[in-house]
């Protein structure tokens, strides 16, 4: 192997680390604070690609008919808690919300998807598309379990995965769609030729990573969430809101995966189930890092990234096996690290 070809696969790897870094640290964070495993994260990357290309011809993404639907059954849940115990104004705020920011981002959509405005604009659209679908997805499906158990919670993040995946199908098509690169060229760096693509992916992951280590250090709704992770009893009792940090996490983690189906689109073709693959990455990151350590879940996703690239030089063929393969001494080195079991109770 030649300098240049170690070069070559280590920007890929690089660059495809940088993706699953950002995937791996949104299920670190949601299940960090909500002992929930998300496993439709990759989902919401496909949503964010598919809705960007679809822009980018012209058209209105399905995805518009996802965030209404679960914005009406946000909103009917809403209701049937005001009717039945809680008639509170804080449950009119939040039906009218849940009605009100999907209808918006749908008129918005409807209304300037075929003006012309250029390639910024579709990542805005995409970015208000997708985004509210965390808080969305968690209100209907997640919120209603209470304090589940971690099973129970994994056994329902399955089950939306396969509804957003067949509602992928529905809207998108089985057809794979790329999207032009946001940086379009590649520019020298040590003799090696880097697409300006790799670089946007990198610097966004990087500052995405900076401003997330920023936030839960120096704001106070980030140190709240901070606390609520460590102990969701305790932060209770002093007086931290752990329904308004689900939410926010889970928005958190819409805004990840929006901004990993952005970056994504022009780097490989992207097909309605494309997501899981992506998602099941991140979470051999999130696993190496014990779904705890944010450093460790980036270090993690990075290591990947170049193991795969790598494994598809050598070993094309069997590259995802591989990859995958790699769970196995991860599960192995947790458990001999683990001195005992501890089951969350509250």
């Amino acid at each position: 192997m030649s300098y240049l070809i170690a070069a070559l696969l280590a920007q890929d790897g690089l660059t495809n680390g940088a993706i699953y870094a950002l995937v791996a640290l949104a299920l670190v964070m949601v299940f960090s604070v909500t002992r929930i495993i998300f496993i439709p994260q990759g989902e919401l990357v496909t949503y964010a690609s598919l809705s960007l290309a679809s822009l980018q011809q012209g058209r209105v993404p399905g995805s518009l008919w996802l965030i209404l639907m679960l914005g009406v059954l946000a909103a009917g849940l809403e209701a049937f808690a005001y009717l039945r115990r809680d008639r509170s104004p804080a449950r009119l705020r939040a039906m009218a919300a849940y009605l009100l920011v999907p209808a918006a981002v749908s008129a918005l959509t409807y209304a300037t998807a075929d003006a012309g405005f250029g390639f910024i604009w579709n990542i805005v659209l995409v970015l208000l598309i997708v985004v509210p679908m965390g808080p969305l997805i968690y209100r209907v499906a997640f919120r209603p379990l209470g304090d589940a158990t971690v099973l129970l919670s994994l056994i329902v993040a399955m089950a939306v995965h396969f509804v957003l995946l067949g509602c992928g199908l529905l809207f998108f098509g089985p057809e794979g769609v790329r999207t032009p690169p946001l940086l379009p060229g590649r520019y020298p760096i040590f003799g090696v030729p880097v697409s300006g693509q790799a670089l946007v992916v990198i610097a966004v992951a990087v500052v995405a990573i900076v401003a997330l280590a920023l936030y839960f250090g120096r704001t106070l709704s980030g140190k709240a969430l901070r606390a609520t992770a460590f102990n969701r009893v305790g932060a209770r009792l002093v007086g931290i809101p752990t329904e308004q940090a689900a939410r926010l996490v889970f928005l958190l983690a819409g805004l990840a995966g929006a901004l990993c189906g952005v970056l994504v689109a022009p780097i490989t073709t992207i097909y309605y189930d494309t997501g899981f693959l992506i998602g099941l990455k991140g979470f051999i990151a999130a696993i190496f890092a014990g779904l705890a350590s944010y450093p460790l879940a980036a270090l993690g996703a990075v290591i990947l990234g170049l193991f795969e690239s790598y494994s598809s030089f050598f070993a094309s063929l069997y590259k995802d096996s591989i990859v995958f393969a790699l769970i196995i001494p991860i599960l192995l080195w947790r458990s001999l690290r683990s001195t005992q079991i501890q089951e969350d109770e509250e």
